[in-house]
């Protein structure tokens, strides 16, 4: 079993955009934050070499994930379509999960309250070690925003900010990455 209490390691970590697609995109609260912070994180899993899963809940209904994620993606877009609101529930999620070998799950995108949570509570179950970036995520409403984050914390389940995200996988000033990372934190 993984540590739970441990800082998160590059090297066994996979970022996971859930489900931010055009139509959904539009109505959630805290959109530009939500955007803007899975974009910093996708470019910092490209300055570390990271993997990037992305998922789509059902595109042809609610179309592909939002422009600005998918251009920052870039030869990274390759999203895994799926109608199961938990990820592990797409047989090519777990697949392209296995392929990366990696068991630290960071979780960014919506909603978070359906398809971030049961991902993550799922994860647990299956040994994984799920890591919720909240600013990251984002629902339809506050209230169940909100309720989503308590039931994720009662069940244990790590969370934190971009931010925290960020500097715990630098670990050091020191990095090479680092001005480039200071940068891409205050929005240069």
């Amino acid at each position: 079993m993984h540590e739970e209490r441990s800082l998160i390691d590059e090297r066994d970590a996979v970022l996971v955009v859930i489900d931010v697609e055009e139509r959904l995109y539009r109505v959630m609260v805290h959109r530009e934050k939500l955007a803007n912070n899975i974009i910093k994180l996708i470019k910092l899993c490209k300055m570390l070499k990271m993997p990037i899963l992305v998922t789509e809940q059902y595109p042809k209904g609610l179309g592909r994930t939002i422009g600005e994620i998918r251009k920052e993606l870039g030869d990274e877009y390759e999203p895994i379509e799926k109608t199961s609101f938990s990820c592990f529930g797409e047989p090519r999620f777990r697949e392209k999960l296995n392929g990366v070998g990696r068991r630290t799950l960071l979780l960014t995108g919506i909603e978070l309250h359906v398809c971030v949570l049961q991902t993550a509570l799922e994860a647990v179950k299956l040994e994984y070690r799920p890591v919720i970036i909240l600013d990251a995520t984002s629902s339809r409403r506050e209230e169940e925003y909100k309720m989503g984050i308590k039931r994720l914390m009662v069940r244990g389940v790590d969370v934190a900010s971009t931010e925290t995200v960020i500097f715990e996988l630098l670990k050091d000033a020191s990095r090479p990455e680092f001005k480039q990372v200071l940068g891409l934190i205050k929005g240069v």
